[in-house]
């Protein structure tokens, strides 16, 4: 065991040896993670969620599940939403697929996508069926007008979700290296 200290600041460090036997590690509690839900708006927040997520699965062994939910505008609204709903799903369904398949990871990716009046009702619906370990959802970093105007999808998942949320924010300091891992 060595200890070095630095001139320049106030630290210290303890080098350990692997045969040194002056300290017993601490154990740590046990994190399993065999089911991640991904939800994707297609935009570069969730591409950056399914960077992670296929960081994540990589390292567990985890199964994704990538998810875009399609919010419907109820018929009494708008007549003719009826017909765009169904483009939309099939669109998205289109799009959700390319992203699978450009993922290139070695774990199980399926593909999902569900309708909806609430984006975050589905969201936390699907993540209580697939009975997801985790949810990794990218957020847009709105904040004034355009946040009260659109919400926050990802705040509100956050705050509903049956198991543990990481939000991939838009401008944020990423510990991710360039190939994914």
């Amino acid at each position: 065991m060595k200890v070095r200290t630095s001139r320049r600041s106030r630290n210290v460090v303890l080098e350990i040896e692997p045969g040194d036997t002056g300290f017993v590690a601490a154990s740590a509690p046990g994190l399993r993670l065999k089911q991640i839900l991904v939800a994707v708006d297609f935009s570069e927040s969730s591409r950056k969620a399914l960077r992670y997520a296929l960081s994540f699965a990589r390292l567990f062994g985890a199964e994704i599940t990538l998810l875009h939910v399609v919010e419907i505008v109820p018929a009494r609204r708008a007549p003719l939403a009826v017909s765009r709903d169904a483009e939309t799903r099939e669109m998205a369904a289109r799009t959700l697929a390319t992203w699978r398949r450009d993922a290139r990871s070695g774990s199980s990716i399926k593909a999902v996508t569900r309708t909806g009046i609430s984006a975050c009702h589905e969201i936390v619906a699907a993540a209580e069926e697939s009975n997801a370990d985790l949810l990794v959802i990218g957020n847009h970093g709105r904040t004034g007008l355009a946040r009260v105007l659109l919400g926050s999808t990802a705040e509100r998942v956050v705050r509903h979700a049956p198991c543990p949320v990481l939000v991939a924010r838009e401008r944020e300091r990423d510990f991710l290296t360039d190939d994914g891992r």
